[in-house]
């Protein structure tokens, strides 16, 4: 209930090891610096974003990051969801993914949703499963070396 500025609010919520995510509604990501709007995201804390649809780009820039994008089906959306910003959210199927998988959103106190996975190939897969690219490229530099 207090008022404050997102990066604020987003240091209190790292602080006490409350991941958030992103509810968002057609096209996020649309628009320029892309990139940065990914890396901003990531820096913020938040593990997942939830959208109507993805600008093509931004969502690769989200795996890349490490950040799960992950998109409504079955016609649904924050409006007919009629969500708050309050709610509480559980992620269910995570551990098995697989690109493209539906996975099971449960939204406390009012109803469990499917969602889509927009993680759309194997590659990206791996990228997420390592963090973001940057961990990835990371880790298989350290194998080489080995």
């Amino acid at each position: 209930g207090e008022h404050m500025s997102i990066y604020d609010a987003a240091m209190k919520y790292m602080e006490n090891d409350i991941p958030l995510i992103v509810i968002a509604g057609k096209e996020y990501g649309t628009g320029s610096s892309r990139d940065w709007a990914a890396k901003g995201t990531r820096l913020l804390g938040v593990k997942a974003v939830i959208a109507e649809s993805f600008e093509r780009i931004h969502r690769s820039n989200l795996i890349g990051m490490g950040v799960l994008p992950l998109q409504f089906v079955d016609g649904l959306n924050r409006e007919k969801l009629k969500l708050t910003g309050s709610e509480q959210f559980d992620i269910s199927g995570i551990e098995d993914l697989k690109p493209r998988a539906e996975l099971s959103l449960s939204i406390h106190g009012k109803k469990d949703i499917k969602v889509l996975c927009r993680i759309d190939t194997l590659d990206e897969l791996d990228y997420y499963k390592n963090g973001g690219i940057l961990h990835y490229v990371l880790r298989n530099l350290a194998k080489v070396a080995n």
